[in-house]
């Protein structure tokens, strides 16, 4: 492959380079992720020369902004990094942006902000707007404006043919469905155009307690989230840090007034003391530090199921003992606008509660731990067998994500877009 440096004007790396190893390496470090080249795009046009030359040379592309959703099936492929792709306009008046491939959901919060609007961000403000959008996405909004993939009105991709395409459900409603949460396994994406949402007010943050308070602040959760309007999420959290005591933590977001807030979360007041109440007016360039995810890369074993219902089973199943060897065990209340019609691959989130299991496979017996008590609690639990795409673990498939009929429209789209499988996401459409 020397003659893809000839090819495009980014950075190419190849095995044996320096530098190789680490540009190749996906977010999860506990996923191998083998591939024959790295390209540091430099622009659209750049990927569009990329796309051309893997056609020619019959070579997959995977494409990957920083690495996250990694599941190492890109053997063969070259492997195109899109953070150059960061540019970002924001029209305040018509309430839009435009989006480059590469750029973070945390710098599009901040560019929204000061114009009172917000975008659809998760819990992490290091992980691309573009592939969480290619994924569906599960916003700390989505219960007042649905998936971040319904708030997509265009895309800016690369074709399988490496020609650049301006997709619109006017355009090309098949490819612009397929788009809106399929995975971006049919054309790559450099840039998309979504809608913003206003944001006046917003008060957020996480209160703490030590674990022995877990069944009481459960009641509470289930009682809260039992009558919460649309602008209000709030998601429970159990967790067990190396060297830490057992603790349960509640996070929360409120679109709206402080005050209406603190009326909607009485129940929480009415708990044992917490260790740490967190809750605050906040900006909502400021969400990343609720949850305060790592943002460097680490590894980690990650199990996520739809709950049917969180009734007092559910609870005894989750709270009969530790979560050990497991870090945090999350439950993400959805319903809302989750559950209204969606014209995606995936479409409505009808299941209440989303569970997200994580752990650290430190070594082979920790890992096959961790996967144990993952499988322990999603086989003593009520689960619809069906996962968002961007919650999915390396072993799963978009059979897990998708019901048949949507996974063959998928396939029929994927088979004329690009029937040589030149594009390739981290999770194929195609076996």
């Amino acid at each position: 492959m020397n003659d893809l440096r000839a090819a495009v004007r980014g950075r190419v790396l190849l095995p044996g380079d320096a530098g190789f190893d680490a540009a190749r390496r996906p977010w999860n470090l506990a996923v191998e992720q083998p591939v024959e080249a790295v390209v540091e795009a430099a622009d659209a046009d750049d990927v569009a020369a990329l796309v051309r030359y893997a056609r020619s040379a019959g070579t997959a592309i995977a494409t990957q902004p920083n690495g996250h959703g990694a599941t190492g099936r890109t053997g063969g492929a070259i492997l195109l990094r899109t953070r150059n792709l960061d540019g970002l306009e924001i029209d305040p008046a018509g309430r839009r942006a435009r989006v480059g491939a590469g750029v973070a959901s945390g710098r599009l919060q901040a560019a929204a902000a000061p114009h009172g609007l917000t975008g659809l961000p998760g819990s992490s403000p290091v992980v691309s707007v573009a592939g969480v959008a290619l994924g569906g996405g599960l916003s700390w909004f989505g219960r007042a404006h649905g998936w971040v993939a319904d708030s997509v009105t265009a895309f800016e991709v690369v074709d399988a043919e490496g020609r650049r395409r301006r997709v619109t459900a006017d355009t090309d409603p098949d490819l612009f469905w397929a788009l809106r949460g399929g995975g971006g396994d049919i054309a790559v994406v450099t840039s998309l155009d979504l809608a913003l949402h206003p944001a006046p007010h917003l008060y957020g943050g996480r209160m703490l307690w030590p674990a022995v308070h877990a069944p009481e602040v459960m009641d509470a959760y289930r009682q809260i989230t039992a009558a919460a309007p649309d602008e209000l999420t709030v998601w429970l959290d159990l967790l067990h840090f190396p060297g830490a005591d057992p603790m349960v933590a509640v996070d929360v977001t409120h679109l709206g007034p402080a005050d209406e807030a603190r009326d909607l979360l009485r129940p929480l007041d009415r708990l044992a003391r917490p260790l740490s109440d967190g809750r605050a007016t906040m900006a909502v360039s400021e969400l990343g530090g609720i949850t305060a995810e790592p943002t460097d890369p680490g590894a980690g074993r990650s199990r996520a199921e739809l709950l049917t219902e969180l009734d007092d089973g559910a609870v005894k199943a989750l709270l009969a003992d530790p979560i050990a060897p497991l870090l945090s065990v999350q439950i993400r209340h959805l319903q809302g606008a989750f559950d209204r019609p969606s014209d995606s691959p995936h479409g409505p989130l009808v299941e209440p509660y989303a569970l997200y299991m994580f752990g650290i496979p430190a070594d082979p017996e920790t890992a096959e731990a961790v996967q144990g008590r993952q499988a322990a609690l999603a086989d003593a639990l009520r689960i619809s067998g069906r996962k968002p795409l961007t919650l999915l673990n390396p072993e799963e498939t978009v059979a897990n994500a998708f019901a048949p009929e949507a996974l063959t429209r998928l396939r029929r789209t994927k088979a004329r877009h690009d029937p040589h499988n030149t594009i390739r996401s981290n999770f194929p459409v195609n076996p």
